[in-house]
């Protein structure tokens, strides 16, 4: 091609593309004029049909709509759509109303003012992408059904032809926030308020209401800009809340916004027991003295559930330690808590709570109506059994000692909790006690399902090679005790408390102690050996050889009957019977000793334990001492010297058989 032509053919392409341009920058002005100038209030209804179709509820502009085009914000831009201008909304007195699923009607929302910007482009392909949508003065209602339906979920079946609606960022300011929740049960209302020269929040709020009963107080801040894209920054969220004197106080990020729940929190709390926290939470936890912790909670809320992690937390419940990790996952047909809770020491009065058995002091701080009589001893306090469905468990209890005061030496405590349809078992519990070693299988079955008024209870328990003088290093006359302790237990029983269940029980209690020494004051005393007595008492205690004691005890209905119970010292026999009523705390023993050497003064008289486990009575036969002491004054009359015949007790031959008895007492 000649080159003249060329260039003409050159020339020609130009100007038409030129052309081209020109005339698509002229429909560009004049669609963007006719955009401006044309009254959007007749388009409300077609807006309003859009988005309600976008976001599957009614949606309402009622008050007058505006339009103005956006220019790209400054910066680099990845394409050519990042430079196109986009026409912005501005609608006020806006209406959305409650999706159809939430019975009663009524409004989601209703906003002063609501402005937000449309990219061009995606509303070819029936989607309506909005940058950043704004609500002055907005009032909101988030509701939730006894069934767990929520308003504020918007769901919509992608395969269905339709608008779709995509929101990159949320700016909110001034508003208020009503929050129902009938599965919660909580009531109550935040305020929040705009506020500036702060780089990292945007809102403050204040919060007030009710939440199970429970007067609920609380304020905070959080980011003014929500991004709800996959990819957003992380929204940063800060609150204080009081619920009935429980406190709880947190810090971090929403790091997943598209998810609304997706939460990275610095997380603290403390409260009279951490049985309040099943309220709040709906996670069921025992109850305990004062409480106060602080870790980390990661969260996440999906349509499969939710998903919370407490990780790397510590605190103190009453006077102890605690450390470790809880995970809590919805399921069906129950949520799952499963976990590790460690502590380095244990207060012993710091469990009395799990059973009832604190003080009424330390029930009223709790929060727990005083129920325990004053003459009572064994915990009547209910097991609240209603919870025990609400949820599965498996969390492992470690602890490396239980004091109680310089006494109780327990050591390497380890249970695992495991609830499964409200059947509770530790299952096992087991420690180090006194140089022995304590092993024992619990079960509580709450179920309802072979009783539906009580408990169902099973104790299997073994203690071995426990020694007394570890065990009583702070009792006097028990220093010198030695000797190797064995026991078993296996009970079952029905009740709603510790002193039900032990009230009603059946099976068998045995103990055994073998080899060691014994106080000579503390057998003399319960000799009555008086003179004895204020011998050991002038020149000092001495240790008397013991060579076993053996007890064998049936239960039926809460009564406890000795069947074998006998001491044997190198000094004493000691023959004991009776009963040990759980149901009424009623004691019956008579207890009679056999010295194995002549002893001066000594009343041989029977010995009577009575009364209640909270006020015993230890009393001697009288009507033995009367003889005893009226033959040694007719005596006394005859002959002064023999006066003390009746009171001196000759060497019986009796012994008793260690072997034999031990035999039928616990392995060993």
């Amino acid at each position: 091609m000649p080159h003249a032509r060329r260039r003409r053919y050159t020339r020609i392409a130009l100007l038409a593309t030129g052309a081209g341009l020109a005339t698509a920058a002229a429909l560009a002005l004049v669609l963007a004029a006719v955009l401006a100038c044309y009254d959007w209030n007749r388009a409300r209804p077609w807006i309003s049909a859009r988005i309600g179709a976008a976001i599957d509820r009614p949606f309402s502009i009622r008050g007058p709509l505006t339009l103005a085009w956006r220019q790209p914000a400054a910066g680099p831009a990845s394409s050519w759509r990042d430079r196109l201008p986009m026409p912005q909304l501005v609608a006020r007195d806006v209406h959305i109303g409650q999706p159809a699923a939430m019975p009663g009607g009524g409004e989601f929302a209703n906003v002063g003012q609501f402005a937000f910007a449309v990219e061009l482009l995606p509303l070819l392909q029936q989607r309506i992408v909005v940058p950043v949508l704004r609500f002055e003065q907005p009032q909101l209602w988030l509701l939730r059904d006894a069934a767990g339906r929520n308003n504020w979920t918007f769901h919509r079946d992608d395969r269905q032809p339709g608008w779709q609606l995509a929101v990159q960022r949320v700016v909110l300011a001034r508003g208020v926030v009503h929050y129902r929740d009938a599965a919660t049960h909580v009531d109550a209302v935040a305020t929040v308020e705009s506020i500036a020269n702060d780089q990292t929040y945007g809102v403050a709020w204040t919060l007030q209401g009710k939440w199970n009963e429970q007067a609920i107080a609380g304020s905070g801040k959080s980011g003014a800009v929500l991004g709800l894209q996959e990819h957003a920054a992380p929204f940063p969220l800060a609150a204080s809340v009081d619920v009935g004197g429980t406190r709880i106080a947190a810090e971090g990020t929403l790091t997943r916004p598209s998810a609304l729940t997706a939460l990275d929190l610095k997380l603290e709390m403390s409260g009279p027991s951490m049985a309040r926290l099943y309220g709040i939470t709906g996670v069921l936890l025992p109850e305990t003295p004062p409480f106060a912790t602080g870790g980390r909670l990661l969260g996440a809320i999906d349509r499969a559930g939710s998903h919370w992690i407490y990780r790397d937390f510590t605190g103190r419940v009453g006077s102890s330690d605690i450390a470790g990790k809880l995970d809590y996952r919805s399921a069906a047909p129950r949520p799952l808590l499963t976990g590790t809770v460690s502590s380095t020491l244990l207060q012993f009065d710091d469990l009395g709570p799990l059973v009832g058995a604190d003080s009424n002091a330390s029930r009223a701080a709790r929060g727990v109506e005083t129920v325990q009589p004053r003459n009572k001893v064994l915990p009547v306090e209910a097991f609240r059994k209603d919870r025990w469905t609400a949820l599965d468990a498996d969390v492992r209890l470690t602890a490396q000692r239980i004091t109680r005061g310089r006494g109780l030496p327990v050591q390497q405590v380890e249970t695992l909790v495991h609830m499964k349809d409200g059947v509770l078992s530790l299952n096992p519990l087991k420690f180090d006690i006194a140089g022995g070693s304590f092993v024992s299988d619990i079960v509580l079955d709450g179920s309802g399902r072979t009783d539906p008024h009580a408990i169902r209870a099973q104790l299997k328990a073994d203690l071995r090679r426990l020694q007394l003088k570890q065990l009583f290093t702070d009792i006097d006359g028990m220093r010198a005790t030695v000797g190797e302790v064995n026991a078993e237990v296996a009970l079952t029983a029905r009740g709603n408390s510790v002193a039900d269940l032990l009230g009603s029980s059946n099976g068998n209690v045995k103990g055994a102690v073998r080899g060691g020494s014994v106080s000579k004051l503390l057998l003399e005393e319960m000799g009555l050996n008086l003179g004895s007595v204020a011998l050991t008492r002038l020149f000092g205690d001495e240790q008397v050889r013991l060579n076993c004691l053996v007890a064998d005890f049936g239960v039926r209905d809460g009564l406890m009957r000795s069947r074998r119970f006998v001491v044997d010292t190198a000094d004493a026999v000691i023959d004991a019977n009776g009963t040990v009523n759980l149901a009424n705390e009623q004691l019956d023993f008579t207890l009679k000793p056999d010295a194995k050497s002549m002893r001066i003064l000594s009343l041989r008289s029977p010995i009577y334990v009575r009364g209640t486990f909270k006020n015993t009575d230890i009393s001697v036969d009288k009507g033995s001492m009367a003889l005893r002491a009226g033959g040694a004054a007719a005596l006394a009359l005859v002959a002064p010297v023999t006066a003390l015949a009746p009171l001196v007790s000759p060497r019986p031959s009796r012994t008793a058989n260690c072997a034999a008895l031990l035999s039928h007492g616990p392995a060993h």
